[in-house]
C-alpha cells in the first residue's frame, strides 16, 4: 500500500502560501490561494488542493497565469456584474467574485456574477460554504465546452467536447451544518480520476470509456486517450451545458471552435422573502429531520450533503491532513524549485 503522509493544516498553509509568494504572488493574494488549496485537502478532495500545485506553475511560466492580476469589475449594476480575473489566480478571483456577490444581494436581494479570463477556480463548494456562513443561499457553476475543449462526451456522443463542468450550491442553516452539494456534472472530475490512479484504485464502472470507446475502469485509460461520462446520462448532460451557457454570460466565445468558458455566481438574500433567523433555524430542523431518517438495509445512517466534508475537516485539524506519497513528492519537488523550506 501506497505511504500516506500526515500533515497539519496550519504548516501546509504556510508551506503553500510561500509557494504562491515565490511565483511573484503578493502575500494578501497568497493568503487567500492557500487557504482555499488547503481547505479542499481538509475536507477530504484531494483533487482538488494542493496536488494541483504543479499545475499553477506551469500556468505562470506559460505566462497564463499571471501571479500579481487583481480582478477588475468591468460591467456593474445593481445586481449583477461582469469580473476579468485578468488572468490572475482561479481561487482568489473566484473569492472575490461571491463577495461582491453577496453584497449585492444584501442590497438588492439578487446577486450574480459572471467570471471571466480566470485560472483554475477549485472546489466550488468552498464559495457555497462562504456565502452560507455570511447567511445567503447560493448557486455556483463552472463550464467550458467547444471543439477540442473537453475531456467528456455528450450524451449519445463520441467526441470530448466538455469538461467535468461541477455545480454547486448551499443553503445556511442555523447550527452551521449548512447543505453544501459540489459535483461534477461527469460520473468524476478528471482530477479524481488521477486521484484513483496514484492510489492504485480501479474506477468505478460507468465513469469512463477507453480511446476506442470500450468501458474501462482503469484510471490510467482515461490519460491514454480516455473519455468521461456524464451522470445520468441526458439529464447530467443538460446540466453541463447549462453550466457552459451560464459561462457565455461573460462574453467569451470562440466562434471557430464553439468554445464557451467561465464561472457563474448567484447569491440570495434570505431576508428578501423572510426573518433570516427564522429561515435558518427552520433549515436546520428540516435537514435534522433528514438526518434521523430510519436508514436503509446497508447503511448505517442518512447524511445531509456537506456532512462528510465536516466530519472530515474535524478529523484532519485534529490529527493532520492525508496526503497519498505522489502528492507529497509532487509539493516537495515544487519547494525545492523555488528554494522554499521541506514541509516535513
Amino acid at each position: 500500500m501506497a505511504t500516506v503522509y500526515r500533515i497539519k493544516a496550519e504548516k501546509l498553509r504556510g508551506f503553500t502560501a510561500r509557494l504562491c509568494e515565490a511565483l511573484g504572488t503578493p502575500s494578501e493574494i497568497a493568503d487567500v490561494e492557500a487557504e482555499i488549496l488547503v481547505n479542499a485537502d481538509l475536507r477530504g478532495h484531494t483533487s482538488h488542493g494542493v496536488y494541483q500545485f504543479p499545475n499553477y506553475i506551469k500556468g505562470v511560466e506559460g505566462k497564463s497565469l499571471i501571479p500579481d492580476a487583481v480582478p477588475e469589475v468591468v460591467n456593474d449594476s445593481p445586481s449583477a456584474a461582469l469580473v476579468d480575473a485578468r488572468n490572475g489566480w482561479g481561487h482568489y478571483s473566484a473569492r472575490r467574485a461571491m463577495e461582491l456577490a453577496i453584497d449585492k444581494a444584501d442590497e438588492t436581494g439578487v446577486g450574480a456574477i459572471s467570471l471571466a479570463s480566470a485560472n483554475h477556480i477549485g472546489r466550488l463548494g468552498e464559495y457555497c460554504e462562504q456565502a452560507a456562513d455570511a447567511g445567503f443561499i447560493s448557486f455556483v457553476t463552472f463550464g467550458v465546452g467547444g471543439r477540442s475543449a473537453g475531456v467528456a462526451t455528450p450524451f449519445g456522443g463520441a467526441e470530448a467536447v466538455l469538461s467535468s463542468n461541477p455545480i454547486a450550491f448551499g443553503v445556511p442553516a442555523a447550527d452551521g451544518r449548512h447543505l453544501i452539494s459540489d459535483f461534477a456534472t461527469t460520473m468524476l472530475a478528471n482530477a479524481k480520476i488521477n486521484i484513483y490512479r496514484i492510489k492504485g484504485q480501479e474506477l468505478p464502472p460507468g465513469c469512463i470509456v477507453d480511446k476506442d470507446g470500450r468501458p474501462s475502469t482503469d484510471p490510467n485509460d482515461f490519460n491514454a486517450g480516455g473519455k468521461s461520462l456524464v451522470f445520468g446520462g441526458y439529464k447530467g448532460y443538460a446540466f453541463s451545458l447549462l453550466t457552459c451557457l451560464l459561462a457565455g454570460l461573460n462574453g467569451v466565445f470562440d466562434a471557430d471552435r464553439s468554445e464557451m468558458f467561465g464561472s457563474f455566481f448567484l447569491a440570495i438574500k434570505v431576508g428578501a422573502f423572510m426573518p433570516a433567523d427564522s429561515y435558518g433555524r427552520n433549515a436546520a430542523s428540516f435537514l435534522d429531520f433528514m438526518r434521523d431518517v430510519t436508514p436503509a438495509p446497508g447503511f448505517s445512517e442518512v447524511l445531509v450533503a456537506g456532512d462528510m466534508e465536516r466530519r472530515k475537516t474535524e478529523e484532519q485539524m485534529a490529527e493532520g491532513i492525508e496526503l497519498p506519497e505522489e502528492v507529497m513528492n509532487r509539493l516537495q519537488a515544487c519547494g525545492e524549485k523555488f528554494g522554499v523550506d521541506e514541509i516535513l
